[in-house]
């Protein structure tokens, strides 16, 4: 039997991104915003397929995330921002519902999502993170993209032939 095998594809040529960032936490935002741009640009990605928009907090991103999907203008998208646990409760509801809003969306579009949404316990594990994460979150998406282009192709290819079978 032979197994096929995907190799994983970082070629950011012509992959089409959009970008939605929490203001919220600010300078984390920032950071992440910063490694993820330098990281789609070494990448190959385009500055001009790319559009960053950003939104008051972590719970506003699936919104933006979705009505970005909605123009299917974009082979990926990713999330940016920063929840710092304070002392109540709302640390978890803001990371818990801003997470599964963002997956919802991912599922609901086919659109592959990166979210780069850091949830940590301070300021500082935040700073400490923003750098790489950043830096993942363009990998990721240029990577989920190419994927999912791949699995279309594949899927049409498969349907033609069904076709010819006919």
């Amino acid at each position: 039997m032979t197994v096929g095998h995907y190799e994983s594809n970082l070629d950011g040529a012509g992959v089409r991104v959009g970008i939605v960032q929490a203001r919220f936490n600010e300078n984390i935002g920032e950071g992440l915003l910063s490694s993820c741009l330098s990281e789609l640009k070494r990448l190959g990605v385009m500055d001009e397929d790319v559009l960053h928009v950003t939104v008051p907090g972590a719970l506003e991103v699936p919104l933006a995330l979705q009505k970005l999907a909605a123009t299917h203008q974009f082979d990926a998208l990713i999330a940016l921002g920063a929840v710092i646990r304070g002392e109540t409760y709302h640390f978890e509801l803001v990371s818990n519902e801003s997470g599964a809003g963002i997956t919802r969306v991912g599922l609901d579009t086919g659109i592959p999502i990166a979210n780069a949404i850091l949830t940590t316990e301070n300021d500082e594990q935040a700073e400490v993170r923003m750098h790489e994460k950043g830096a993942d979150a363009a990998r990721v998406a240029i990577e989920m993209a190419n994927l999912t282009l791949a699995l279309e192709e594949l899927a049409e290819a498969t349907e033609d032939i069904h076709y010819e079978a006919d």
